[in-house]
């Protein structure tokens, strides 16, 4: 079983900035994992923002540029830096690890992983 919970979101004017934190624990069932981050807005579906594995980082088109992934592999954290936040970045943001996949193009879809935190919200207002 794995737990995960994310912090860092917030209320934030457009254009200002926000640092994600996800902190893992118990078992992924691999020692070698990536961590993803995923978005969601009220009636939409879950949304991909960015990956990390290994020292490959993966970003939305929408996200690229602007925010930036990181991990701590010691302490089983994630990061999300956020800045030059927008309206349409509004969401709840959530972050789930999955073993690393030969097929890059499967990070990007939100049934490759198994297990979801329960989520921060991220608001940026006009």
């Amino acid at each position: 079983q794995v737990q995960l919970v994310e912090s860092g979101g917030g209320l934030v004017q457009a254009g200002g900035s926000l640092r994600l934190s996800c902190a893992a624990s118990g078992h992924t069932g691999s020692y070698y994992y990536a961590m993803g981050w995923f978005r969601q807005s009220p009636g939409e579906e879950r949304e991909f923002v960015a990956v990390l594995s290994w020292n490959d980082r993966l970003y939305a088109e929408s996200v690229k540029g602007r925010f930036t992934i990181s991990g701590d592999n010691v302490k089983n954290m994630a990061y999300l830096q956020m800045n030059s936040l927008k309206p349409e970045d509004t969401a709840v943001y959530y972050c789930a690890p999955t073993p690393l996949l030969s097929n890059s193009n499967n990070y990007l879809k939100a049934s490759s992983y198994q297990y979801w935190g329960q989520g921060t919200q991220v608001t940026v207002s006009s």
